[in-house]
């Protein structure tokens, strides 16, 4: 017979060993997911094919989600992988039958999310805003003049959820939802006039706006939302090593290279300076099409982006003038012209190639900066000269900052303005915001002309290259 004493000691022990068990098991389980994706060398990322989050443009792959990814996968050591999902509902439960794979696909965080998957810490925050067509703004101002409007979204998406939240509070609004479309669809087809409403978040509507000028990012109908990246629940080594990668690159200054990368100058929107880009784009730009795709190609430069340089510098006028005394279609200075064997500066063909010539030149000269940032100091530099780009390289360094890097360039710039700082600087006084919003302007229709070519990947994976 099993006294109670016994009994009692029994149940202690067996309890102790329950609790051993499930603490090995536990920690087993946190850690069993980053070791395979070690072991094995590979890393999938599920995500959306769209603007922010991850497409082709001339066969690479792109985005501000991807280029994130594709950054962690190099911080482990490990190849990417790219699975895409159609569907934003259908993020987590791919996740969730790929344990060793994370989502990055501008998913915010919410507790019915947080029920199913791990989050990383939040590296953006956005919100819900009301999309329409500038005509239509003064009638759309605040979320109650939403009432007896019909609103197009996607079924199932958050929006819809938040819009049934605005009807819950007395708003009577209609909600047509469709299943077969996404946020940069129902932007279009606001753009086009063949829907009135739709809504879209925050970072979603700028990127559009520059493919879509008619369209107003109106009121917001929700709180700001944080976006994280997710893992499966029990992968908290994963999570972990996640949440270390951040802080790194929000510390040296990678994060902000991409952010930059992306929506760099899309808070200096400019709807009636855009249309005329259009509008030039139309006209004037066929005229000299020509010399600009053959002299870009022969330098190794993407023709959008000269065509983008050309308009920001002369809006495509081959008499142009600057105060600063440069001229024709790429705004060159005659002594730069001379120096590179131009004998007529207002001849386009020949001032389109010097152009492209002391931009190449500028490019090889920045070797020490990333491909990106490298292109970008390059171009301040074609507008502001090298001397004030040695003068902010020479201040980030005194203020530990990266002075290969653009987004420590594109803060230091404004700086030579202030006489504290010009006082010292060797070159001296330099309108360094001017620049800054002038390579702001160039990448804003640099990204306007990549739209037509930019592919959205059809396939559910796409195996990236290793990233060193």
């Amino acid at each position: 017979m099993i006294t109670m004493p016994r009994l009692y000691n029994t149940v202690i022990v067996f309890m102790y060993i329950f609790f051993c068990i499930y603490t090995i098991w536990e920690k087993t389980s946190e850690n069993t997911n980053l070791k395979n994706i070690l072991r094995y060398g590979k890393i999938t990322v599920i995500t959306q094919n769209n603007a922010h989050s991850y497409y082709f443009y001339k066969d690479h792959p792109m985005g501000f989600e991807y280029d994130l990814a594709k950054a962690f996968a190099n911080y482990l050591g490990v190849n990417l992988n790219v699975q895409v999902v159609e569907k934003s509902e259908d993020l987590i439960p791919a996740l969730i039958k790929n344990k060793e794979a994370f989502i990055a696909a501008n998913i915010t965080i919410s507790p019915e999310r947080e029920k199913e998957a791990a989050f990383s810490n939040s590296y953006m925050d956005i919100r819900q805003h009301i999309i329409i067509r500038k005509n239509n703004r003064k009638f759309i101002q605040n979320p109650d003049d939403l009432a007896g409007q019909n609103i197009y979204v996607r079924k199932g998406s958050s929006y819809e959820n938040q819009l049934n939240k605005l009807k819950e509070k007395g708003i009577k609004l209609n909600i047509i939802s469709g299943e077969n479309t996404n946020d940069e669809e129902l932007i279009k087809e606001v753009a086009q006039n063949k829907i009135k409403i739709t809504v879209a978040y925050s970072n979603i509507a700028v990127l559009n706006r520059r493919y879509y000028p008619q369209i107003e990012v109106a009121c917001a109908i929700s709180e700001t939302e944080p976006v994280g990246w997710a893992v499966e629940r029990n992968s908290k080594t994963l999570l972990e090593r996640m949440n270390n990668f951040f802080d790194t690159i929000k510390k040296n200054g990678k994060y902000a290279a991409i952010y930059s990368r992306y929506y760099s100058g899309v808070d200096s929107f400019d709807y009636n300076d855009v249309t005329v880009f259009y509008t030039m784009m139309k006209t004037r730009f066929p005229i000299y099409s020509q010399f600009i795709k053959e002299a870009s190609s022969a330098y190794g430069f993407d023709w959008r982006l000269i065509a983008a340089l050309a308009y920001q510098e002369s809006q495509f006028d081959p008499f142009a003038q600057s105060h600063a005394g440069a001229y024709g279609f790429m705004q060159i200075a005659p002594e730069t012209a001379i120096s590179l064997g131009s004998t007529d500066i207002f001849d386009p063909e020949q001032n389109i190639y010097t152009g492209i010539r002391h931009l190449k030149n500028l490019y090889n000269y920045y070797g020490m900066a990333a491909e990106s940032d490298r292109l970008l100091i390059a171009l301040a530099a074609y507008n502001v000269g090298e001397a004030h780009i040695a003068d902010a390289m020479n201040l980030a360094v005194k203020k530990n900052m990266d002075p290969n890097c653009w987004a420590s360039i594109s803060k230091i710039l404004p700086l030579l303005s202030e006489q504290r700082y010009y006082s010292k600087a060797k070159y001296g006084y330099c309108r360094g915001s001017e620049t800054v919003y002038h390579i702001n302007q160039i990448m804003n229709y640099f990204e306007i002309l990549k739209k037509d070519a930019i592919k959205y990947q059809k396939k559910k994976r796409h195996s990236g290259k290793t990233t060193h």
